[in-house]
C-alpha cells in the first residue's frame, strides 16, 4: 500500500485540496476519476444540514465547498477530488430548495429555483421537477434537479406556495415551467381530499 492510500481521508484534507484547484464556477467532477479512498464521515440530514463526524457543520462557505464535489454513481454519493474520492451519508436529496421565483406565465412561465448552497435551476426538459408520495401517509415529496443528478428536495413553504400556481391538464393537478407539465396529484384524487376536508 502506497503511503498516500495509507493516509485516512479527512474533510480538512478534501477542502484543501479542492481549493488547490478551484477556479470560478463548478469544479470539473465529471472529468474526475480518482481511486476510491474509504467513507468519510459525513451526512447530509433531510433538511440540508451537513454533518462531520455528528458536529453541524456551521461554516457556509465550507458546505458550498463541499457541496460543488459531490458526485452521484450507482445510487451512491461521493466527494471527488482530482486525487481522491470518498463516500458520504445522504439522507435523502442532498440539496435544499428554500425559494423560487416565477417569471412568465400559464404554459410558458418558468419556475427559477433556488438551493440552500446558492445554486439555481429553471424547472423544465433540463431540471425536471417530481414528486414521491409517502405510501403511508400520502404525503408529497417534491424534488427538482439540480445537477448532475442530484436532486433539491422542495421545502414546505416553497410548495405551497408552488400548488398556488397549479393548473388541471391531462387529468393531473400540477405545474407548467419552460414549456413541461409537471404532474403533481391526480385530479380525481385532488378533488376526493378536498370533498373529505370541506
Amino acid at each position: 500500500m502506497s503511503e498516500q492510500n495509507a493516509v485516512t481521508p479527512s474533510a480538512d484534507g478534501i477542502a484543501a485540496s479542492v481549493k488547490a484547484v478551484k477556479s470560478r464556477g463548478l469544479p470539473p467532477v465529471h472529468l474526475w476519476n480518482p481511486p476510491f479512498c474509504g467513507d468519510l464521515d459525513m451526512r447530509i440530514a433531510r433538511d440540508g444540514t451537513w454533518f462531520y463526524l455528528g458536529t453541524p457543520i456551521n461554516r457556509p462557505e465550507m458546505v458550498r465547498l463541499f457541496s460543488s464535489i459531490l458526485k452521484l454513481e450507482d445510487g451512491e454519493y461521493f466527494l471527488v477530488t482530482p486525487v481522491e474520492k470518498v463516500g458520504i451519508t445522504v439522507e435523502d436529496a442532498p440539496f435544499v430548495a428554500t425559494d423560487f421565483e416565477v417569471s412568465g406565465e400559464g404554459e410558458t412561465q418558468q419556475l427559477i429555483f433556488t438551493t440552500h448552497v446558492g445554486d439555481t435551476a429553471v424547472a423544465g426538459p433540463g431540471h425536471p421537477m417530481r414528486v414521491e408520495r409517502d405510501p403511508e401517509t400520502g404525503e408529497p415529496s417534491p424534488y427538482i434537479l439540480i445537477r448532475a443528478g442530484l436532486e433539491a428536495l422542495i421545502d414546505r413553504k416553497s410548495f405551497y406556495r408552488l400548488v398556488e400556481l397549479g393548473t388541471h391538464h391531462d387529468g393531473w393537478f400540477g405545474l407548467w415551467s419552460s414549456g413541461q407539465f409537471f404532474p403533481v396529484i391526480p385530479a380525481e384524487e385532488l378533488e376526493a381530499t378536498e370533498t373529505t376536508s370541506r
